[in-house]
């Protein structure tokens, strides 16, 4: 029976597992929130033009005041971490490179 052999290596962490950078994940929000936005503004002037059917423009305008809830939850949720990795920044660089890190006060 072989036995195994366990490394004191640290696990690499693979580049396609890593998070987007805070500003990555700030402009895909923005996007998304923007995106929801117009929509509700096309679905108010949708239910402004189609006045004389009331179904629709009910339903227009029921979706004009629920959008703006989604768009908000939606551009407040961040991109998921992974577990194991450390976010971007120079305080982990320093560590990571076992150099100490900048305690200086200004």
């Amino acid at each position: 029976m072989v036995a195994l052999r366990r490394s004191h290596r640290p696990e690499v962490v693979r580049i396609t597992t890593a998070p987007e950078s805070p500003e990555q994940d700030m402009a895909h929000r923005q996007k998304r929130y923007m995106i929801s936005m117009g929509i509700r503004t096309l679905c108010f002037i949708g239910a402004v033009l189609t006045i004389h059917i009331p179904w629709v423009c009910w339903t227009l305008i029921a979706a004009s005041f629920v959008l703006p809830y989604i768009a908000v939850v939606m551009a407040n949720t961040a991109s998921p971490r992974v577990e194991g990795t450390l976010p971007p920044g120079p305080p982990h660089t320093q560590r990571e490179l076992g150099q100490a890190p900048d305690t200086r006060r200004d």
